[in-house]
């Protein structure tokens, strides 16, 4: 059994969704008797729509009607472009077409009872953002059922069972596999492919959860423990975990093969395409986990465990002792860093976990933050999109607070990461160092670090603009081109 998970990119226009049904059918024909053809898929929500979801929620929360209902009618249209240009032709084209609009009026009514609460919760937020993966699945089972393969759209909520906590549950893996192997084994066996959600899940009481942002490569990693898969396939929209960024750096080189730790490092540090949680439960069953590029796809058939089917990064627990060793350079763009704290010397640690906690439970998320004493000041960094939340979760925390109106609070500017990751046996002395240096040699304004307690990683704050020139100067400067040759 092979579990598939499709990424938001991948499933991000009607073009798409059509590559996509081309793939799994490819595999579902061509299977040999090595490979039974036994697949589960797990998608996530069409590109973007998630961030959508949740900013029609918090405009709710602020009063913002017309926001939010334009947010509902986009939605809608995007996911009904899709439908007409897919099943334009298919009996299911009304079935499904009328269960989009159905799921977008629930939202509607969702909105409103968050607009008449004046307040966006954890939780509220969790059930708002579930939708995009409901109507991503309905869709893609559709697909196929119009393409003659029998499949079926099956919500996680009915599966995953999950803590109560909120924006970032965590699975109860015995009752989840005990769902699974009771619900989805049986469909497998009798030919229909499962098209299950990913990213949300439910507690045991059936109240929605999500597994954080980007949780459903962890949502695929879930589902191939618990069904005890050969392998669990992870698609999306580059050819597998590479040295840099392909949209910077053209010849970055793909890591073809890492172990479960070198791939979770990597992950931690904000490799896109790998959620941080989903080697753990590939790495507890012994499961293989491959990369792959839905827009590269490699030749069918693919034989489990055989490495002529090619293509993309294997995650193994013990890689090929043969293998190249590269760094890995992971850049993140379209980031804000925010600075609170007093206007004397007041500031202290309290405050910044106070401000750290309302954020954590506002669902932000901070992908980086320092604190400076001698400026009296917690600086966070965060998407920018959660900028405009972000700011008013902390002003309505410090404005009423002890600090009375010495509390400072602003935006400082538009920034980037860059996280240098390297591995055991690189070099002899590091790859800190190395960064250091490049960047010191670059002229690129150092406004934050974090490095790690070895001199295997380190990761640089620094201002957007510089980001895309950083990386390429990082790249030569470290020894990575010459492609994947």
């Amino acid at each position: 059994m092979i579990v598939h998970k499709f990424g938001g990119t991948s499933i991000g226009d009607a073009q798409c969704f059509a590559n996509v049904a081309d793939i799994v059918i490819a595999y579902y024909n061509k299977a040999n008797e090595t490979t039974p053809r036994e697949i589960v898929i797990v998608v996530s929500a069409m590109s973007g729509v998630t961030n959508q979801l949740i900013a029609g929620a918090r405009a709710a929360a602020e009063g913002k009607d017309t926001v939010y209902r334009e947010i509902k009618a986009g939605l809608l249209s995007r996911h009904l472009e899709v439908v007409e240009a897919l099943l334009a032709d298919n009996s299911q084209r009304h079935e499904v077409g009328g269960l989009i609009e159905d799921r977008l009026h629930d939202l509607e009514r969702l909105y409103r009872s968050i607009a008449v609460l004046g307040e966006l919760t954890v939780r509220g937020c969790d059930a708002v953002a579930s939708f995009g993966e409901q109507l991503s699945a309905s869709i893609l089972a559709a697909v196929l059922r119009a393409r003659s393969v029998r499949a079926q759209a099956v919500s996680a909520t009915q599966l995953i069972v999950t803590d109560d906590n909120f924006g970032a549950a965590t699975p109860l893996m015995d009752q989840t596999r005990q769902r699974l192997q009771q619900r989805v084994k049986p469909l497998v066996e009798r030919g229909v492919i499962p098209v299950i959600t990913g990213y949300i899940a439910a507690t045991e009481n059936g109240v929605t959860t999500t597994l954080g942002r980007g949780g459903g490569d962890f949502s695929a990693a879930i589902v191939g423990a618990a069904l005890d898969a050969d392998e669990v396939w992870i698609w999306s929209d580059v050819d597998g975990i590479l040295t840099a960024d392909p949209n910077i750096v053209p010849q970055a080189r793909t890591l073809t093969e890492l172990s479960y730790t070198e791939a979770a490092n990597l992950a931690y540090f904000g490799a896109e395409v790998l959620h941080p949680k989903t080697v753990r439960p590939v790495t507890e069953s012994g499961i293989p986990l491959r990369i792959l590029n839905s827009f590269n796809p490699p030749s069918f058939p693919l034989n489990v465990g055989e490495d002529e089917r090619g293509g993309g990064t294997l995650i193994v627990e013990t890689p090929s002792p043969d293998r190249e060793l590269w760094p890995a350079i992971i850049s993140t763009s379209g980031l804000s860093m925010i600075a609170v704290g007093s206007q004397d010397d007041t500031w202290t640690l309290q405050m910044a976990a106070r401000a750290l906690q309302r954020l954590s439970e506002a669902g932000v998320d901070v992908l980086m933050f320092s604190q400076s004493f001698s400026e009296h000041s917690l600086n966070l960094v965060v998407r920018q999109q959660d900028q405009a939340h972000c700011l008013k979760v902390l002003r309505r925390e410090f404005e009423n607070g002890k600090q009375g109106s010495a509390y400072s609070l602003g935006t400082k500017e538009q920034v980037a990461t860059i996280s240098v990751v390297g591995v055991p046996g690189w070099n002899e002395t590091g790859i800190v160092s190395h960064a250091f240096s490049a960047l010191g040699k670059h002229g690129t304004r150092v406004i934050a670090v974090a490095q790690a307690a070895t001199e295997h990683s380190v990761s640089f704050c620094i201002p957007e603009d510089q980001m895309a020139d950083t990386v390429r100067f990082l790249h030569r400067e470290l020894g990575l081109e010459g492609g994947n040759g």
